[in-house]
C-alpha cells in the first residue's frame, strides 16, 4: 500500500519520507535505511511514529509552517508611512518609535520592539540624518573675493 502511494507522490521530499516508513516495514533496521534514503536513524523512528499515528497524510505533511509575518496589508503598510514622509518633508524629526506607536494603534495590540524595523525595511526606509559637518565646508572668510569690471 505504502508503495503505490510512493508512485502517486509527485512531491520529493514526501516520496523520501514514505520509502523510510517502506524500508523499516520491510525489516531494514533505522541505520541502514538512514544511509540509504540520507536521514538521520533518529529522524527515522520518528517518520515511522508519524505514520502509525497519523497515516500517510502525516508522511504528506513536513510540518513546517512558514509564511508572510505581516500584520498590516501592503497597502495599509503604505498609507501609514505616507503620513510620516509628509511629516519628514515637512521637516520634523520622526523616529521608529513614533511610526511604531503609529502601527501599534491601528493593529490594535502591542508589537515587538524590534518589530517596526522590519517594517520600513520592507518598504525601504532608511535612515537619514544631516551631518554635522558638510564635506564642502566653505568659510566666507577663507574665499578671496574678486570683482572684476
Amino acid at each position: 500500500m505504502l508503495r503505490e502511494e510512493m508512485k502517486k507522490s509527485r512531491e520529493t521530499n514526501a516520496y523520501r519520507r514514505m520509502e523510510a516508513v517502506a524500508l523499516r516495514g520491510e525489516g531494514k533496521k533505522n541505520k541502514e535505511i538512514g544511509s540509504l534514503t540520507g536521514f538521520h536513524p533518529d529522524w527515522v523512528s520518528k517518520l515511522v511514529s508519524r505514520f502509525r499515528c497519523g497515516g500517510l497524510q502525516a508522511l504528506a505533511e513536513d510540518g513546517r509552517q512558514g509564511g508572510n509575518h505581516q500584520n498590516l496589508t501592503d497597502e495599509q503598510e503604505k498609507a501609514l508611512l505616507k503620513e510620516f514622509y509628509e511629516t519628514a518633508v515637512a521637516g520634523q524629526v520622526i523616529t521608529p518609535a513614533d511610526i511604531k506607536k503609529r502601527y501599534d494603534e491601528l493593529l490594535g495590540r502591542e508589537t515587538a520592539p524590534t518589530f517596526i524595523y522590519a517594517v520600513l525595511q520592507r518598504n525601504e526606509w532608511r535612515k537619514v540624518m544631516p551631518s554635522k559637518r558638510h564635506r564642502i565646508r566653505t568659510n566666507l572668510r577663507l574665499i578671496p573675493i574678486s570683482i572684476t569690471e
